[in-house]
């Protein structure tokens, strides 16, 4: 993992040093801590999070807390708003699913999707939580919060348009905006004409026949 001024100062720096491939995937709200997926020797993905420091000369991790990590594959933790919530996907049942748990882990668990979910997002009014449906789709579940328990309404479509599709092994290709109105998301090609541009390959055999045809050697 690097890290690079916003403004483009400088040159990027690496974050830390391991052997395991990381992915950073989400701060808290406040900047002092930070979400990592990291692949261990196994190939699967487990979650961490680590303690984040920032002054004049950059930005410092300190040692990794592990937060999901098990025989199971699981992936893209983000921070509820108020930092009290981490949300992730897991296929701990088979298929992957939304689960939330408190941070600090408190040992409850509560699962959000129900018909397969990944790359939950959170929005800012401290509302709603969203993920990706298997068929690409945009969920949305309201919740509360209720002392130390997590509250979630059934997940209901947000959009009838479908997503790019990226797989669960890429990174999450919506965005809600601030005040909740509008996502920003990457979409396929809708039209019959840019998707055949984008995936139509062809093929042409006996090539140097072809090229002899119509460009014969010495004018023959």
């Amino acid at each position: 993992m690097y890290w690079t001024r916003s403004d483009g100062a400088g040159k990027p720096q690496q974050l830390n040093q391991t052997k395991n491939p990381q992915n950073a995937y989400d701060f808290m709200p406040d900047g002092k801590r930070l979400a990592v997926m990291e692949m261990t020797g196994s190939g699967i993905f487990g979650l961490m999070t680590m303690p984040v420091e920032a002054d004049a000369t950059g930005l410092r991790v300190g040692k990794e807390d592990p937060f999901a990590q098990s025989a199971f594959d699981e992936r893209h933790p983000t921070f509820s708003s108020d930092g009290r919530w981490l949300a992730y996907a897991s296929n701990e049942s088979g298929t992957y699913q939304v689960y939330v748990r408190a941070f600090p882990d408190n040992g409850g668990k509560w699962q959000i999707s129900s018909a397969g979910g990944s790359y939950p997002t959170w929005s800012h009014d401290g509302r709603e939580i969203f993920f990706r449906s298997d068929e690409n789709r945009i969920m949305v579940a309201n919740y509360s919060v209720k002392g130390d328990s997590f509250v979630v309404d059934q997940p209901k479509v947000w959009s009838e348009k479908q997503l790019a599709d990226f797989g669960i092994i890429g990174t999450a290709s919506y965005d809600p905006a601030p005040d909740g109105k509008r996502i920003a998301a990457l979409m396929p090609v809708e039209t019959a004409e840019m998707q055949q541009a984008q995936s139509h390959v062809i093929f042409l055999e006996n090539f140097f026949d072809e090229l002899l045809r119509k460009a014969p050697l010495n004018g023959k």
